[in-house]
């Protein structure tokens, strides 16, 4: 069992948050809404989440240092967003749930699917 996971249930976590910083990510994939929308579909499936609604995924940002994909997907037990930002070809994804899930996992899956040349993570216990 992860610390984290250890974490997660020796303090009866409310909720966990984990923020995704990917680096210098394939140009074409953050750029294609489909992909982005198969990230989610395949993230939920991996991390067992039951998706609530359709993703909703707009490309937007008059300033050229943030424009680009925004996604958000409704979770039943909270929401996963993301957002893609073309100038410098990085991704900022969040993923909160009051359901336990894998950081480590999430983190592998989004550096890989996005083909990203660094990753940081952060994880928060919500109580």
């Amino acid at each position: 069992m992860s610390s984290i996971k250890k974490e997660f249930y020796a303090t009866n976590a409310w909720g966990l948050l984990t923020s995704v910083d990917l680096y210098g990510c394939n140009p074409e994939t953050i750029r294609d809404a489909r992909a982005i929308k198969r990230y989610v579909d395949e993230l939920c499936e991996l991390i067992e989440m039951k998706q609530f609604g359709e993703t909703q995924i707009v490309n937007f940002g008059e300033d050229e240092k943030v424009a680009g994909f925004s996604v958000v997907q409704l979770i039943e037990t909270s929401l996963i967003s993301g957002h893609f930002a073309n100038k410098t070809n990085n991704a900022y994804i969040d993923i909160f749930s009051c359901k336990y899930y894998e950081p480590s996992v999430v983190v592998e899956f989004t550096k890989k699917f996005f083909d990203a040349k660094n990753v940081k993570m952060h994880y928060i216990l919500r109580s």
